[in-house]
């Protein structure tokens, strides 16, 4: 069946597998390095959490407008622009320190003082990696949409976004070798090479289905059965859906709500796990290395498999959108793992990082889910530009979560009980896909596709 199909459409989603990896491997750089740029620049914990909010604020505004780029673009240009900003954005983060210096020297000539040098210049090469990877979901789910049938996006979702997982696994495994022999710049500036790698690729194996020599008539069949739209191909047409009546409809608020509630425990598991490895277990360079790996690779196991699990229960005859919601339901009580991580983690470190891992990998299988919602419920033309808003909330989530945990670890650290303030912290990443789930299931009761846009 397969081979008479044909299977063009699985090269495409590793691309998207690739793309994705790259793309977390650039944004790992500075938590895995956190550590040592903390001590070499003495950065409060406060101070980590206002880079981190410049990349997460800036990611949520440039996700609206990546969306909407996209739509107007087309994936193959939008694509390609993204990860060559992102790219350069990552080199950037190399020379923050010279950056940091010439914004101070403006600053101060109109009499302002701003952040330390080094915090201004990470500041500013995390807003422009920000505006860069904020592409990559748009234009990797409006490719999903493009070359698989409903039925089948929920998988390739959870296969491209595992991505994430292995590029959150291989930074940990190079980073700090890089760090060690080479030193922190070099980390960021082998990192940003490998996006124009990628580049190469995608410029060669891509194109729209209806236009891919590569793709059979039987696929190309296959890809567009179950759809009840055509191939949108012209631009004025895609200007008509506007940002505001996209709000206008409750099926955008669920997506966007469901973001805001869960992106951010998974920022708060990259970004902060080597500090939370280094605050209470000691735990740095090379040594770091192992127990983040395991992590990421149990987070990659619910990737994949939450993609796949909607699809036990469509081919038990429920409609595509209620299959996924029931996924997701179940889905949303497996991270209450993390809540014992810190009441356990007296017995090793080992216990938090595989309770941890395993509240991650059921992010994967949401975030494989979630997504697809998105192209269960909207027609294609309106994909990227409702993954944007859904990125933004998520990206807004992001930035609540990493400021509120550097002002209670701050807060704890000076009080001699920082674990509290992670205790506190789990206890909300913990909750956040029911919460979500809930109010998903309020806004959206029943399967309602949008159809008149």
């Amino acid at each position: 069946m397969q081979q008479a199909i044909g299977k063009y459409r699985w090269t495409i989603c590793g691309l998207l597998f690739f793309a994705t990896t790259v793309n977390y491997l650039d944004r790992q750089v500075l938590s895995l390095l956190q550590p040592y740029l903390a001590e070499k620049f003495s950065w409060t914990n406060s101070d980590y959490a206002n880079i981190t909010a410049v990349f997460q604020f800036g990611y949520a505004l440039s996700m609206l407008f990546a969306g909407r780029i996209i739509d107007k673009l087309g994936t193959k240009k939008g694509y390609a622009w993204a990860i060559v900003i992102w790219s350069l954005a990552a080199i950037i983060h190399a020379a923050a320190i010279p950056i940091g210096e010439t914004m101070s020297t403006i600053l101060g000539w109109f009499g302002i003082a701003g952040f330390s040098v080094s915090v201004m210049g990470f500041m500013f090469s995390r807003a422009i990696l920000a505006f860069g990877e904020a592409g990559n979901f748009p234009a990797a789910i409006k490719a999903t949409a493009e070359y698989f049938p409903k039925k089948e996006r929920s998988l390739a979702t959870g296969i491209f976004n595992s991505g994430a997982n292995v590029g959150a696994i291989l930074a940990p495994l190079t980073v700090p070798w890089i760090r060690l022999n080479w030193g922190w710049d070099w980390a960021f500036i082998l990192m940003g090479l490998i996006g124009f790698l990628w580049l190469t690729c995608w410029l060669l194996y891509y194109e729209k289905p209806e236009k891919q020599k590569k793709l059979s008539a039987a696929e190309f069949a296959y890809i567009s059965s179950g759809e009840e739209e055509t191939v949108i191909e012209s631009t004025e047409e895609i200007k008509k859906v506007s940002w505001i009546k996209l709000l206008g409809y409750k099926q955008t608020w669920a997506f966007a709500f469901g973001k805001f509630m869960t992106d951010g425990v998974w920022w708060f598991f990259l970004f902060w796990l080597p500090a939370y490895l280094k605050a209470q277990y000691g735990i740095v360079d090379k040594a770091v290395m192992l127990p983040l790996a395991a992590l990421y690779t149990v987070a990659m196991v619910g990737s994949i498999g939450g993609g796949w699990f909607p699809m036990y229960f469509i081919k038990k005859g429920h409609k595509v959108y209620d299959g996924r919601m029931k996924a997701m339901l179940m889905i949303a009580f497996i991270p209450l793992v993390v809540l014992l991580a810190q009441p356990l983690g007296y017995i090793s470190y080992w216990v938090p990082v595989l309770l941890i891992g395993i509240g991650a990998s059921a992010h994967q299988a949401w975030s494989a889910n979630i997504f697809t919602t998105v192209s269960d419920m909207f027609p294609k033309k309106a994909v990227g530009s409702v993954v944007g808003i859904g990125g933004m909330a998520g990206g807004l989530g992001g930035v609540v979560m990493s400021k509120l945990g550097g002002a209670l670890f701050d807060h704890y650290k000076a009080l001699g009980h920082i674990e509290t303030g992670y205790t506190i912290m789990f206890a909300i990443c913990a909750v956040s896909y029911l919460i979500a789930w809930g109010v998903m299931k309020l806004l959206v009761p029943v399967y309602k596709p949008i159809a008149d846009l």
